[in-house]
């Protein structure tokens, strides 16, 4: 892509002078792939990549064209020539040369669904579908969500571990030919070489799922009022309106004015951002930019348009932030009940939450059989408040909520008592900060659970009774004799958010180590007039991230790509 440089196309990968003395298969493959490949009719990618891309006579550009992948994908495709290979591009061209490509060379829904988790930014423990020792070559730097989230023939494939060797050239020891010379007998050929196979079959370029949806995507219709309901860990349910409004000019940008209210406690929050939607479904937005609680949207449109989900974060390691799901307001619909679990024998107060809902009465809202409703005042800021009466021999169990002519599914959940409280995550991980790198904070939750009516834990009837209010404390995890590793390691505060200690030796620490370990996040509920109930969770306090896999930053502007808007 840059001025005055060539790409390489090699038959064989180099390394660290390691010449690989046979044609690998993906390099005997590439007359299979001549047919393959998109046209690049886009006249920024043309004029700025084509010095380094070589355009042949059916307007296939080198590499570019032989490959599909996310808007984050090319993104940092983008970032990558600026900043290893010096091309030159203005804020306009390399927002529309990301826009093309993530519309014209993306990935179908049904493609990515599977790797969603890698866009949203989400810390899960992945277990692939494919070979383990492919899914092992993989993870060694990075997630499988990386590998899944890009579609590519397989010379493509095959230049890509190339590249991966050129510019780290210690992955050979750590995945791609650790074990040495192939064996004399079983699998000869080296780790690299099975994962381009495997890659290649199971995501090549073409597929009949790219096929159907280039053939149909459209830019979207998303202008109009929106019903917002999500879970921020830490602070609960949200509920609330999202408006879009579109651009005449550009089809698939938007701006938004967002207001929700956070259910546990009434706090009010009004935010406004913009968004770009990519494929004809990928939105990718930013909510008070600038700001300190800027939220970066990270969202999967339905087909049909009438819904969206996914993920609003921020932090350091983009740790922050609620899981939302947004609904088209035609009719009144109805998001979700707060609290969401009620018991036995008991009269209480329900906000319903929703958008465009109105007036009703206590005969059009009903929980089914046990639960009575005794009145409905409201709506107030888009919440009615209902007054339920829950029957002593009302069967426990989730209920679901008819209102406004729909049904919402478990909107309820009837049970006659917390049986067990539970920490959530199970395992977790924070990253000491402050003083080179910046901290990578945890948050834990405390949910209670009726055993149901088997009254055993753990099994398949149990019943989850949302957040309950906990005392926190840590715990030291023993692993040596005179383990001191809560002294060092940091807070953890009583809305749940471990807060770390400062990166670096620390000269009151013996042997003047850094501020790491591992420290037990311990739970503990105590029922009116019942017994205290706790519960734990393994956290694990390590050091920064020292290496990222994008390194050179951004463009002068953030915003310049339209993927990180």
């Amino acid at each position: 892509m840059a001025p005055g440089r060539a790409v390489l196309r090699v038959a064989a990968p180099l390394a660290l002078g390691v010449a690989v003395a046979c044609t690998p298969a993906w390099a005997q493959s590439r007359s299979a792939d001549e047919a393959a490949g998109f046209a690049i009719e886009n006249a920024a990618t043309v004029a700025r990549c084509s010095r380094c891309h070589r355009q042949d006579d059916d307007g296939r550009m080198s590499r570019i064209s032989f490959l599909r992948k996310t808007p984050e994908g090319w993104q940092t495709s983008i970032r990558r020539m600026v900043a290893l290979h010096g091309a030159r591009l203005s804020q306009d061209e390399a927002r529309e040369i990301a826009r093309y490509l993530s519309n014209e060379q993306g990935l179908a829904p049904e493609e990515l669904r599977p790797g969603l988790f890698e866009v949203e930014r989400r810390l899960i423990d992945h277990d692939w579908d494919g070979d383990s020792g492919v899914e092992f070559t993989c993870i060694q730097c990075h997630s499988m969500g990386r590998v899944m989230t890009q579609r590519r023939t397989e010379e493509e494939w095959g230049l890509l571990l190339a590249t991966h060797r050129a510019l780290y050239p210690l992955v050979d020891f750590q995945a791609f030919r650790r074990a040495g010379p192939p064996p004399e007998e079983g699998e000869r050929r080296h780790p690299m070489d099975v994962a381009i196979a495997e890659l290649s079959e199971a995501y090549p370029l073409e597929t009949d799922e790219w096929s159907a949806w280039a053939a149909t995507k459209r830019p979207p219709r998303l202008a109009g009022q929106w019903a917002l309901s999500g879970v921020e860990p830490g602070r609960g349910p949200i509920h609330g309106t999202v408006t879009v409004a579109g651009d005449a000019s550009s089809p698939d940008e938007f701006t938004t004015t967002t207001e929700y209210v956070y259910a546990e406690t009434g706090q009010r929050v009004r935010r406004t951002g913009d968004a770009m939607v990519y494929t004809g479904y990928q939105w990718r937005g930013r909510s008070n930019p600038g700001a300190d609680d800027e939220l970066r949207e990270v969202m999967f449109v339905e087909r049909d348009q009438q819904s969206m989900s996914g993920r609003w974060y921020r932090g350091a390691y983009d740790e922050l932030g609620p899981d939302v799901t947004l609904r088209r307001v035609g009719a009144p619909v109805v998001t979700g009940v707060f609290p969401s679990a009620v018991q036995r024998g008991s009269t209480v107060d329900v906000r319903v939450f929703g958008g465009g809902i109105n007036a009703a009465s206590p005969a059009d809202l009903d929980f089914g059989a046990g639960v009575t409703v005794i009145s409905v005042t409201g709506p107030t800021n888009g919440a009615l408040t209902a007054r339920l009466r829950v029957d002593a021999a009302a069967t426990v169990g989730a209920r679901d909520l008819f209102a406004y002519g729909a049904l919402l599914q478990g909107a309820l959940v009837v049970h006659d008592g917390i049986d067990r409280i539970e920490v959530t995550p199970g395992r977790g991980m924070a990253r000491v900060g402050g003083a080179n790198f910046p901290k990578g904070y945890q948050v834990f939750e405390a949910h209670g659970f009726d055993d149901g009516p088997d009254g055993e834990p753990d099994t398949d009837d149990d019943l989850d009774l949302g957040r309950v209010s906990v005392e926190w404390r840590l715990e030291e995890y023993a692993a040596i004799y005179g383990d001191d590793d809560i002294d060092f390691v940091g807070t953890l505060g009583q809305d749940g958010i471990f807060v770390p200690a400062e990166d670096g030796p620390n000269p009151n620490r013996s042997g003047s180590r850094n501020n790491v370990g591992d420290v037990w996040a311990v739970a503990t509920h105590t029922p009116p007039g019942g017994q205290a109930l706790s519960a734990r969770a393994h956290l694990i306090v390590t050091v920064p991230l020292y290496m990222r896999f994008d390194p050179w930053g951004p463009i002068e502007d953030p915003r310049a790509l339209g993927a990180s808007r």
